[in-house]
């Protein structure tokens, strides 16, 4: 399992939850961002910068995520694409896709995006909130817990 990051929006915390994480359980974390990053010292954690342009992180991401790895992001397009490709999707507030919801979460996304683009303010998200970084965590580890048992049993 390779853990991959869809960078560019991902909150400052995650990413040190993320770091922390690739350090306990030895697992490789690769942000992808279409910008420099700055990431702590580690073999665990790499940063990869994609030129400028729409979605060429998300397609990076996409091109190398393999079944089995786990992509942080709030991007549902591309936790759909993910999730195609057999990977497991997350999202920075803690939420997991799921083969299950995403439909139903791309046709939400997509009916608050013709709204938007006919003048309807559909509001944002919530502020990120210190329940959204502990239900994160505790995804998180429950992921990789199930990871790890899973390695032990092989």
């Amino acid at each position: 399992m390779q853990i991959w990051v869809d960078a560019d929006a991902c909150p400052a915390v995650i990413k040190e939850i993320l770091f922390r994480a690739a350090k306990r359980w030895e697992i490789p974390v690769t942000l992808v961002a279409n910008q420099m990053l700055r990431t702590p010292p580690s073999p665990w954690i790499r940063a990869i910068q994609v030129p400028h342009g729409f979605d060429v992180a998300d397609a990076h991401i996409v091109a190398h995520a393999q079944p089995k790895d786990l992509v942080i992001t709030a991007d549902i397009p591309l936790a759909a694409d993910v999730l195609g490709k057999g990977a497991l999707a997350l999202n920075p507030r803690g939420d997991v896709y799921s083969a299950d919801t995403i439909r139903e979460r791309l046709a939400t996304r997509d009916m608050l995006e013709e709204l938007r683009s006919v003048g309807i303010d559909t509001g944002g998200p919530s502020t990120f909130s210190q329940s959204d970084r502990k239900a994160f965590g505790n995804a998180l580890d429950s992921i990789l817990s199930r990871w790890a048992r899973k390695r032990a049993m092989t």
